[in-house]
């Protein structure tokens, strides 16, 4: 007797639906392998977490709002050897978010920032944290229609309220209007209670010069600085022209002769 059409409704109903995707595949492998009945239950629970933990994961991810799904897996070390390497592992362990600290990273465009930024999200994510990606203007630019539509609060509580932020390339134009103070509520509030990452062309010294109110930047970025881990990224650009494909000889002898014959090229 085929005990699936009863069971499907009692898995549904459990919220265990899941578990129908691989049920029949786990069914013969516990047949040809002689499970117990014991493993059988195991292995089919193991396989509904697994499923869980993806889902959880995918979600996580699509909330964060990365600009790409970049890893550390992916990034090209070797590219700029000079580069952290030891500090950005240490960093994926995400051990700065127990301390409650940032961490900058600064650098030439084409460096990886924003790469590496998105990478330690994405560990984050992976031990179950809650994470953000914006970048300056974005954030700075949907807090201000937030406020016109009184629904600023709301918008903070999100900004503030993530285990970790992450905000991509500050400075690259000065602050304006209310956005000096909107930055500043935003890492006030963050500061000491959960990590934020910040990514800049400019150095940490330079930042004071995007705030047209120094002693409010001032402010802000003592709170980033404090107890916070710096990554310095130099070097090539990943963004380097590819190479142009070298042409033949014999089309540059054509191109030159036809060019003093005052001819065009065909």
């Amino acid at each position: 007797m085929n005990p699936m059409p009863d069971l499907i409704p009692m898995l549904k109903q459990l919220r265990l639906s899941g578990i129908l995707d691989s049920i029949e595949s786990r069914n013969r492998q516990a047949i040809e392998e002689k499970f117990s009945y014991m493993d059988f239950l195991a292995i089919v629970i193991q396989d509904e977490i697994a499923r869980r933990s993806q889902k959880r994961l995918v979600s996580a991810v699509r909330r964060a709002n990365f600009r790409n799904q970049k890893t550390l897996e992916e990034f090209d070390f070797s590219f700029n050897p000079g580069i952290n390497r030891a500090l950005i592992t240490e960093l994926a362990s995400c051990r700065f978010m127990e301390e409650k600290v940032s961490v900058l990273i600064v650098g030439p465009c084409g460096t990886g920032k924003s790469h590496i930024a998105q990478a330690l999200g994405h560990c984050a994510i992976r031990k179950g944290h809650d994470v953000l990606f914006t970048t300056a203007s974005r954030m700075l630019a949907q807090l201000h229609a937030a406020r016109a539509t009184n629904s600023i609060e709301r918008q903070l509580a999100k900004l503030i309220g993530c285990d970790l932020l992450i905000i991509d390339d500050f400075g690259l134009k000065p602050l304006t209007g209310l956005q000096d103070e909107d930055f500043h509520e935003v890492i006030s509030e963050r500061y000491e209670r959960r990590s934020t990452i910040v990514t800049s062309n400019l150095d940490v010294p330079e930042w004071h010069d995007a705030f047209p109110n120094r002693i409010l930047g001032a402010a802000t970025i003592d709170r980033l600085r404090h107890g916070a881990y710096k990554v310095v990224l130099d070097g090539k650009s990943y963004r380097s022209a590819a190479p142009q494909p070298e042409i033949p000889k014999t089309v540059c002898q054509r191109a030159e002769k036809q060019t003093s014959k005052g001819g065009e090229i065909d």
